[in-house]
């Protein structure tokens, strides 16, 4: 009996102590998680490198029950997109026409213009490993990161359009912050009207359009695309088109299929020229002697003639 209670009189404490100690580790990762520091975000990039990578078998049949139960779903509406299929193939053959005549007006109005698409736009393919999607921050991990290149601030596209810019880079990950997110800002050209504005994340699919110059010039259905203002990203890189919200606001439908986002291309974006001194382009510098103009010449050889 002493036996028996001596170690009740143990356990009861140990107990309260361990609880206390993983509320503690508990509180302490939840902190760290949400600090918004450079070195912090460094130290959450090689904590994500040595963890991440090596739970991959842990989380394979999680993956393969949550792709099951989705095919499984969209069984339900294979006869349903298969009309809307051969109804949309016969309007393609529509569009296939003028998509030809506007190839053929384009290759004409290339070569006129003699202009160039940039050949150093090249890209990293990597493969999205984890969403850390959540109602205050929306953001995917890359399985990419710096040992392959990937700097801070280059834009990634799956293939249709822009889904968002490298935010955070470790050794073998790389974090990237979406379109949808409440921290995206994006400058952005409406066509054909050319109107800027910015694209705003809010946490929703559709984005909304801020600081338009002029909305009654936008409608709906509008191509949206980069405008390259402030050298964030490439300029003409597609965004989506215009659409009006059930809140009457003009916001954007994006591209991009955020619903399926296994693979994405980390475009190299090259540094634009930054011009420090813009009154050198106008003004010469005082060494420099430029040649006299014909006038000039014309007005000393009258000047010459009339001393004379």
């Amino acid at each position: 009996m002493a036996r028996d209670r001596s170690s009740d009189d143990y356990t009861g404490p140990i107990r309260r102590l361990l609880v206390g100690l993983l509320v503690l580790v508990l509180l302490g990762v939840f902190l760290l998680w949400r600090i918004d520091s450079p070195r912090v975000e460094r130290f959450r990039a090689m904590v994500i490198d040595r963890v991440v990578p090596s739970f991959d078998w842990a989380m394979a049949p999680v993956t393969g029950v949550i792709n099951l139960v989705a095919d499984f779903q969209s069984y339900q509406q294979l006869a349903e997109q298969n009309g809307d299929l051969r109804r949309e193939l016969q309007q393609m053959k529509a569009w296939k026409e003028a998509a030809l005549q506007l190839e053929q007006e384009n290759a004409k109005l290339l070569g006129l213009n003699n202009v160039q698409i940039d050949p150093q736009l090249t890209y990293v393919t990597g493969v999205v490993i984890t969403d850390s999607g959540s109602p205050f921050r929306q953001s995917v991990l890359l399985n990419v990161g710096a040992r392959d290149g990937i700097i801070d601030g280059w834009p990634t596209m799956d293939g249709i359009g822009l889904v968002g810019r490298i935010a955070g880079v470790g050794d073998e990950t790389s974090r990237v912050i979406l379109l949808t997110d409440t921290s995206s800002r994006i400058p952005v050209t409406i066509q054909p009207s050319g109107q800027k504005a910015i694209l705003a994340g809010d946490n929703t699919l559709n984005p909304p359009i801020e600081f338009l110059e002029n909305a009654d010039l936008v409608r709906p259905g509008d191509r949206v695309v980069t405008s390259g203002d402030g050298g964030v990203f490439p300029a003409d890189l597609q965004v989506g088109q215009v659409a009006l919200g059930n809140d009457r606001r003009l916001r954007v439908r994006l591209s991009a299929d955020y619903g399926r986002l296994e693979f994405l291309r980390v475009l190299r974006a090259q540094p634009h020229e930054v011009i420090n001194d813009p009154g050198g382009l106008l003004v010469p510098d005082e060494g420099v002697i430029l040649p006299p103009s014909d006038d000039a010449e014309e007005e000393t050889a009258a000047v010459e003639a009339g001393d004379g």
